[in-house]
């Protein structure tokens, strides 16, 4: 069961580089109740049921099949999961919700149509709309007769997002605003009713507005020709001089970015749990197959190559999974706190994926670059036939490309990282400066030599270590910036160095914290197997962090400076050697034997 929420202590976003959080803070997926489980058995029939035998036809995108399957997936009530109950939803909590896309992720490019109707496609009229425009439109989202789509894209506006050129000029009766532009790259343009567009309004006001299909003067493109996600529709989208009525602007006018970057928080988020859930589903089959593909007169899942890959795959993707339902269980109690004080159900959901918009932002990147590593691993296990378009490896590399650029690339995620939390520093939301100044003074200090003591003894010191040597780096970073010797907007390099030790020490914290609260929950995963996922994961993230440091350090310092910060760092990247070897080739027997992946 879920632990009470009164029982946890919830950090603010982005405190954990300065706080340590504690087993019982974190929910992990061990600990689904047996409701949440049966909502996952629900999905997963769904999957065997509507995705696999159409696989093809998706595809292909045959008969406007995309649709036809979001419309069943509203027959089970998954499109409304996440909605209030008054308009036909079903208010399910943010781990169960995480739990139905973490299912929902092997569904290929399906997980495209899905999400953007469910997220960014919902969201902006959950979040700003008027209550009459909730009942006009989401009722019929949430039930399937309607499916929606979000414009913000546009020729020369992509991670510029307010360099939009579409316009929205007020009539001279008042009554619409005339839409002239173009938007590309929209998913489920082909048969959406409902477009989320965003256009500025007296050429500076960008703003948001509800378009429904067959409005006048809007046209569609061509379906695009994808390198990936093919069955997914992708048009561009071309307004001329459109009739927008004035009731069809959604939130204030001017304030458009509020809605464009706040929903896509939770899609940041979610595109991370996606991705897990299709790793898994990739890292399953790699381990099947290595069990049945015999060379030499023996099955490749015996040679410690692939051993390896088998492992590094299960690794990965352990510690991403932890920190989805860390960060999922953050944003369910930050909601349920800010509903106890009275906010409305869309406020308190708009505020909690706010508050953890940094960690949001650190998973889009991991979990992208995760399922891009493991598909990309499930295909070199299979070699020529997972090239070949006969198997769904081919499929699933192409699919999983798109991961690391939409909803914001993953460049541009790693800089608002450091950006948003630096930010709330200065605003005084969290406490940067006293930490980092308490690591400077730490390296004047004598070291310890006592010895870390328990189980994850050593692992508990190490995920301490590089916090501070996030610290390190940061605090003297952002000292050269106050004293003008440096100008972190122009060093964007180090601002990325920064950005991938934050999302490291995250991650290994949130597969340290599971495997401890692992020891009194209980798993299916043998204790010498989760210490040696935990081991491996931990010596190689400081391993990372080492070279980010160093990479940082020497991008902006030098002479006394220089080395004083360089023998800090060395002080904050100490891990005991161990058999690294071994410790994979235990996880991967582990694997192999079970012929599966089963966390």
């Amino acid at each position: 069961m879920n632990s009470s929420p009164k029982t946890k202590t919830n950090l603010k976003g982005g405190q954990f580089v300065i706080k340590d959080s504690q087993p019982e803070d974190v929910f992990i997926p061990e600990e689904f109740n047996e409701e949440q489980l049966m909502v996952k058995e629900m999905v997963q029939d769904f999957l065997k049921t509507e995705i696999y035998p159409n696989i093809e036809k998706i595809e292909h995108q045959e008969n406007n099949i995309g649709f036809t399957i979001l419309k069943k997936a509203a027959d089970l009530g998954l499109l409304g999961t996440h909605m209030p109950m008054d308009l036909g939803g079903m208010e399910m909590d943010t781990n169960t919700n995480t739990l139905i896309l973490d299912t929902i992720g092997p569904a290929g490019s399906f997980n495209t149509t899905f999400a953007a109707h469910t997220g960014i496609g919902m969201l902006p009229i959950l979040y700003f709309g008027t209550e009459e425009q909730k009942q006009k439109y989401l009722t019929k989202l949430i039930d399937g007769t309607w499916a929606a789509s979000y414009c913000l894209t546009e020729p020369n506006a992509g991670s510029d997002a307010l360099a939009s050129k579409t316009t929205a000029v007020l009539s001279d009766d008042g009554k619409h605003y005339i839409m002239n532009g173009q938007k590309m790259w929209i998913s489920n343009a082909g048969f959406a009713h409902v477009f989320i567009v965003f256009a500025k309004i007296d050429g500076d006001k960008f703003t948001c507005f509800i378009v429904e299909q067959g409005t006048n003067g809007m046209t569609l493109g061509a379906e695009e020709r994808k390198m990936g996600i093919k069955g997914s529709s992708t048009r561009q989208v071309f307004f001329e001089n459109s009739l927008i009525p004035v009731e069809n602007v959604l939130g204030t006018i001017g304030r458009g970015h509020e809605i464009a970057f706040n929903v896509l928080n939770m899609g940041r988020f979610k595109l991370s749990v996606m991705s897990m859930g299709g790793a898994k589903k990739s890292a399953d089959t790699a381990i099947k197959y290595a069990n049945e593909r015999h060379q030499f007169n023996v099955p490749i899942s015996s040679f410690g190559a692939i051993k390896y890959k088998l492992a590094e795959q299960a690794i990965r993707i352990f510690a991403c999974d932890s920190a989805n339902y860390r960060v999922s269980d953050l944003i369910q109690n930050k909601v349920a706190e800010y509903k106890a004080e009275g906010m409305s159900y869309a406020d308190a959901k708009l505020k909690g994926a706010e508050e953890y918009a940094v960690e949001c932002a650190i998973l889009k990147v991991a979990g992208s670059e995760i399922g891009s590593y493991v598909i990309d691993e499930t295909l070199q296990i299979h070699g020529g036939i997972g090239f070949s378009e006969e198997g769904n490896s081919a499929r699933a590399y192409r699919d999983v490309r798109i991961a690391r650029i939409y909803e914001g690339t993953n460049e541009i995620n790693r800089l608002l990282t450091v950006d948003m939390l630096l930010k709330r520093a200065m605003k005084g939301r969290i406490d940067l400066v006293g930490p980092a100044w308490a690591v400077q003074k730490e390296l004047t200090s004598m070291p310890s030599f006592d010895q870390p003591e328990g189980k994850f003894g050593n692992e508990t010191k190490a995920v301490k270590d590089m916090k501070k040597a996030c610290l390190l780096v940061s605090g003297a970073a952002a000292k050269m910036q106050m004293d003008r010797q440096l100008n972190l907007k122009n060093e964007q390099e180090v601002l990325m160095n920064i950005a991938d030790m934050l999302t490291d020490v995250f991650l290994a914290e949130s597969a340290l914290l599971r495997a401890q609260k692992i020891e009194t929950v209980g798993s299916n995963i043998p204790a010498d197997v989760l210490e040696a996922m935990v081991k491996v994961y931990i010596n190689d993230a400081i391993a990372r962090t080492h070279k980010n440091a160093t990479d940082a350090i020497c991008s902006f310092a030098d002479g006394d400076l220089l080395k004083t910060l360089l023998l800090g760092l060395k002080r904050f990247t100490k891990y005991p050697p161990f058999n690294v070897k071994n410790a994979r080739r235990l996880v991967a027997d582990y694997l192999i034997k079970e012929n599966g992946f089963t966390f």
